[in-house]
This record gives structure tokens, sequence and C-alpha cells, in this order.
């Protein structure tokens, strides 16, 4: 098979998942050839993601009549049809999970947005939706809020799979990264099998950008207005350092050694935003081992088009280093900046999905 940008990414360590799903790409093969020629190695799901899907594929429409004759509620109604469609999904990348040995393989799946500040009811719907779904290969998608962390914590402790979403800063990665640890020795310790666990962080990359390019105009000096474009990189090259520290350091020894796998960053939201940067900036400069990246279909399509693979996420982290000590000096702090995308990206979930609710109502 002829080597492209995204084979050659995936030998140097990185899995490349796809950031869409719809029953469009299940039933007309896409998804069987993005496996099998690019080797893309799982799927995100996102409300706004399932929104696309219902209002344009027309694989929903005779199920969707159907369920509106019945007397379920409209997130039942959406659950019964995104649900099938992780199934087969999870079905489809099942071969990848089993070559892996289950470092590969996903699909994933979020709570309701709703849910983002209720610890308990993220939980409860966390459960319900693993066995729902009842896939070795299924993440469940749970936000890093701070209600959100406890979940997950929670949900690790007894062996539920996830996927931790709307993660803006070293912040979030530090207690999302907490978290799991805890977790993880919990599972352990109550008897569960070290090796079944499994998750990712998602640090999302293009809303940072946008957001600390915006202060930096505002500010307008020549030192300012040379930053733009690099916080988002500065954040991602700064997680993974972190990770390396935690995950192949001394608090992670004993875990490992008993087979826990670490939790993988992930880097999510790697559209880019703005025209004047190239294309493929969030998947070229973050490729490296033991990482994923969701790429939307246009970013996949152009980086197998024109992307180069190289190991580079372990390449100029002192400046990286500078970089996030100029925008401190500055003025910019990425942890508040953090915040303020984490509540706004919570927000548009929200809005996706009770446009969701309006569709299968």
């Amino acid at each position: 098979m002829p080597s492209n940008a995204l084979r050659d990414t995936e030998k140097l360590g990185q899995f490349l998942w796809l950031d869409n799903l719809s029953r469009t790409l299940l039933r007309e093969g896409e998804l069987d050839k993005l496996i099998t020629e690019d080797g893309i190695s799982g799927l995100t799901s996102n409300p706004a993601i399932f929104y696309n899907a219902l209002s344009k594929s027309p694989y929903y429409q005779e199920e969707l009549a159907q369920l509106k004759t019945t007397d379920l509620s409209a997130e039942a109604r959406y659950e019964k049809l995104i649900i099938a469609d992780i199934q087969e999904a999870c079905d489809k990348l099942r071969a990848v999970f089993d070559a892996t040995k289950g470092d590969g393989g996903y699909v994933s799946l979020e709570v309701s947005p709703h849910l983002a500040n209720d610890e308990e009811g993220t939980v409860q719907a966390a459960r319900r939706l693993k066995a729902e779904v009842n896939r070795a290969n299924l993440l469940v998608k749970v936000p890093a809020t701070p209600a959100g962390v406890r979940a997950f914590e929670r949900l690790i402790a007894e062996g539920v799979n996830v996927n931790v979403t709307l993660m803006f800063s070293l912040r979030h990665e530090d207690a999302v990264a907490k978290a799991y640890v805890n977790g993880a020795r919990r599972w352990v310790a109550n008897g569960g099998d070290p090796r079944v666990l499994k998750s990712v962080a998602s640090i999302f990359m293009s809303r940072v950008d946008t957001l600390v390019d915006q202060k930096l105009t505002s500010i307008g000096t020549a030192d300012a207005l040379a930053l733009r474009g690099h916080a988002a990189v500065v954040l991602g090259k700064l997680a993974y350092q972190n990770y390396l520290a935690r995950f192949h350091g001394a608090e992670f020894t004993d875990l490992a050694a008993q087979g826990v796998r670490p939790q993988y960053p992930l880097w999510a939201s790697t559209g880019t935003k703005n025209s004047a940067y190239s294309d493929v900036l969030y998947v070229e400069q973050l490729i490296g081992a033991e990482t994923v990246n969701t790429l939307p279909d246009a970013t996949l399509a152009a980086f197998r088009d024109h992307g180069h693979a190289a190991d580079t996420v372990t390449e100029g982290v002192g400046e990286a280093k500078a970089q996030h000590a100029q925008l401190a000096a500055l003025g910019i702090d990425l942890d508040e900046v953090g915040e303020q995308l984490q509540t706004e990206g919570l927000l548009l979930f929200v809005q996706a999905f009770d446009k969701l609710l309006v569709i299968v109502e």
C-alpha cells in the first residue's frame, strides 16, 4: 500500500482518529476505507457532530419517523438513534482494538452536556451508556469541569473507560491526570483488571489560538503580535512534557508495572480556524508517541494531501516554555483563558444538544 502522511504518522506512535460519525459514513463504506487505507484507529463524536448527522444524512429518516410514534422522550429517541451508530462504529473498529491490544480502536460517546456540573448525574449517565452500548471499545465522554473531573475519577475507579473532553489549559490537564491516577489506584486496589482501563485527555487546540490571538491583537505591540498563532501549540507541547513526567515517572511506576495504561493526551479541535495559518498546523506540530489526534474530515484530507510526518511534539520545548512566559508577561494567563473557553465550549455543546432534541421531538 502506498505510503501517505497519515500512515507515516501512525508509524511514529500517534493514533489518528476521525472527529465525525454518521450513518452515511458507516453505510457507504467511507469509514471502512479510512480504517484500511489511512489507518484511522478511532472516532470521536459530540452533540454538534450528531446534529449534523441527523440533519443531513438520509439514513435516519425512517427510524426517526417510527420513533416519533412512540411515547419515548426526545432524549431517549436521540439515544436510540445514536447508540446504534456507536455500536456499529465500535464493531468496525474492533479489529483495530484487538490488534493494538486495547491501545486503539475506540469510539467516544458523550453524556448530556446538561450534566456538566452534576457529578452524580454524570456517573449515572456514564454507567447507563456503557451498559447500553455494551462494547469493550467504547469511551464515554465526560467534560473536565470540576464536577466532571470528580465523576471521572469515580468512573475510572469502577472500570468505566472515559474520554475527558473540554480541556483548554495545563490546569485542566493536571486535574484530569491526577484524577486518572487516583481512580486507577482505587480500581486496582479493589481487584479490578489493570489492563482493561483506558482514558484519553482531550486538549482543544484551535479555540485557544482564536481567543489568545484576539488578546494579542488588542495589545498590539510587536512582541505581542509575534506570538499570534503559537499559544495552542505551546499548550500541547507543555502538556506532553507534563504527561511524560507523570506517566513515565515515579508517580505512575507501580501502576505501569501492574499493566495500567497511561492516559494519552488527545489533540482535539485541530481544524485550523485562521486561514492565515497552515491547515495542518495542529497536526504537524504535535506528532509523537502515545498521543492521539482527532481530525475533522477537511483536516484529515489536507494532511493526507500535503502533510509531513515527523516526531515533533518534543521539539522546541524550550521555545514553548519561553513563549508561555512571554504570554504571562503580557498579562495573558493561559489558565484563565482555559476557564473562559471551557465555559464557552460547554454552552456550544448545550446549544447543539438542544437543537438535536428539537429534531427528534
